[in-house]
């Protein structure tokens, strides 16, 4: 029998959400921005799932919390994944916008949406066992649930803002309303704003309900996301510096 297992992770200091997810029929995982504090969870959940983790993803290098993609690779041999653009001081898997990750029968399509960052990246999911069309995004920090990702962590805030509108109206948007959405966050993360406190949705509900996709002149969405913005996370610099292997 071919099954494909997803596992969200809901973390609360800090909040943030991580994933598992993969082929079962073929043993192959993969791991989707792991907090360095629960490197032992993920390797213990892959192995007790069963699935050799393939690829470890971040969405983007976080500010909010250190990441385990590093650590994960190192410990089972999986490639770490991220932009081609990401700056780092260390090797990665380098993507790019409408490359292909193949786990079995689990195909990542990955999608370059920078706004929250420049390197973000978005996941689009297909499990070839039950179909040839995509079943979920995982959206990282660029569309959440209930709004969208702060842009100005790592860029300027009004151009991040510019580059988040391109992504979501002229990319994340134009997909199928029936779409799951999973994303990097929920309420309580310093990562955005009105965020839900459900961590997930569908891409159809998020175009009616999600304040920030009401915005639709990139002039008034630019103005939208500078505005009642959520103080910084605290050491945001240091922990992004150090995401990027340049502070450790």
């Amino acid at each position: 029998m071919i099954i494909m297992i997803f596992r969200q992770y809901l973390h609360n200091e800090p909040v943030a959400a991580s994933y598992i997810f993969g082929c079962v029929s073929k043993s192959t995982g993969i791991v989707v921005d792991p907090l360095l504090s629960d490197v032992d969870l993920y390797i213990r959940e892959s192995e007790r799932l069963g699935m050799r983790i393939k690829y470890v993803i971040d969405t983007h290098l976080h500010a909010d919390h250190l990441s385990g993609a590093r650590a994960i690779s190192e410990l089972s041999g999986a490639k770490y994944v991220l932009h081609r653009s990401a700056d780092t001081n260390y090797e990665f898997t380098s993507v790019d916008d409408g490359d292909e990750l193949v786990a079995g029968n689990t195909i990542i399509k990955v999608l370059h949406t920078p706004g929250h960052t420049p390197e973000h990246i978005s996941l689009l999911v297909t499990d070839k066992s039950r179909g040839d069309d995509p079943w979920f995004l995982l959206s990282g920090h660029s569309l959440m649930i209930g709004d969208v990702g702060r842009t100005e962590l790592a860029s300027d805030i009004r151009l991040g803002a510019a580059d988040l509108y391109e992504s979501l109206f002229n990319k994340l948007l134009m997909l199928d309303d029936h779409l799951e959405i999973y994303p990097g966050a929920f309420s309580g993360s310093v990562c955005g704003r009105g965020l839900s406190g459900k961590p997930s949705s569908n891409l159809g509900f998020e175009k009616r309900f999600n304040k920030a996709l009401q915005f639709k002149d990139k002039q008034n969405f630019v103005s939208f996301m500078t505005e009642n913005v959520p103080p910084q996370p605290e050491e945001f610099k240091q922990i992004r510096l150090t995401n990027q292997g340049y502070y450790d």
